[in-house]
């Protein structure tokens, strides 16, 4: 692991070896953070991210060594962003952690009807015993029937985060760990370029269409930038050479986000974990 690098923004920038690698870190890095926040006000806020980075850590975080290293009975789940899907759909990303994470495929619509969650509570199956009602996905099912659904759920959960999540200043809710992965075209959660999510001024949370060079051609419910700097600990995981060139860029020289999202993610409370795949066309243009 290459550690100890810093990005002129405070960004610490982490190199693992490859993706599995990678996982184990983000695991470890939230595993702790969560824990201090259970130490500090008996509860933990966690933004989740989708998308394929997210698998590896999924895998990890419900791994047997991790059920009882914290009481996951004090940890609250949320989402970065979602796309405005039925939690059943592929595409789903409160779906890919009831799956993975959970091994909720009642609360997926995948088997049965209830998802209480007994049999993982009990730890007769894989997956990490979170009580459901601190799981807190946006509500695609229920807004559908409204003329216009994306913008109700985006209002639905901004205010179930206003009754949970402790508040930074100017209303801002502070999350413990915000997880993100990087898509290619710079953007973090659902925040594309020229987002208006990126105004210092956006609402906490926001209902987007993506771009039309981006897949899948879905709305989304997306949290702004704002809460990037009032979270505890920002993790911005990246991993295969098809990322590098893109790295190299957002850690580069040039500051624009607006063109890069993510570099709305380069402060002093985040850290980057890059596997070396994706780091190495900036790693070679730091050495020269």
């Amino acid at each position: 692991m290459h550690t100890g690098e810093t990005h002129a923004s405070g960004a610490q920038i982490v190199v693992l070896p490859d993706a599995a690698a990678l996982a184990v870190e983000a695991a470890r890095r939230t595993m702790a953070a969560l824990a201090a926040a259970i130490a500090e006000r008996g509860a933990a806020h966690i933004a989740l991210t989708g998308g394929s980075t997210a698998v590896p850590l999924y895998v990890e975080l419900a791994a047997p060594e991790y059920r009882g290293t914290l009481d996951w009975s004090r940890v609250h789940l949320w989402w970065g962003d979602e796309r405005f899907v039925p939690v059943d759909h592929p595409e789903s990303n409160a779906g890919l952690a009831y799956r993975l994470l959970l091994n909720l495929p009642a609360r997926a619509a995948e088997s049965g009807d209830g998802a209480q969650g007994v049999d993982v509570t009990s730890g007769a199956v894989r997956g990490l015993p979170i009580d459901p009602e601190y799981v807190h996905p946006v509500e695609v099912e229920e807004t559908l029937s409204d003329s216009e659904p994306v913008d109700l759920a985006a209002q639905l959960y901004a205010e179930d985060l206003n009754r949970h999540v402790p508040l930074a200043r100017h209303g801002v809710p502070r999350f413990d760990v915000l997880l993100s992965g990087l898509g290619p075209d710079g953007h973090i959660m659902s925040i594309f370029p020229g987002s208006p999510a990126l105004a210092a001024d956006a609402p906490i949370v926001l209902a987007i269409q993506a771009p039309d060079d981006v897949d899948p051609k879905l709305p989304r419910v997306t949290l702004s930038a704002r809460v990037l700097p009032a979270a505890e600990n920002v993790l911005i995981m990246v991993s295969g050479e098809g990322k590098a060139d893109l790295v190299a860029r957002i850690l580069g020289d040039e500051s624009d986000a607006a063109r890069w999202p993510a570099q709305s993610a380069l402060l002093p409370n985040a850290t980057w974990l890059l596997d070396q795949a994706a780091a190495a066309q900036w790693m070679k243009r730091e050495v020269t």
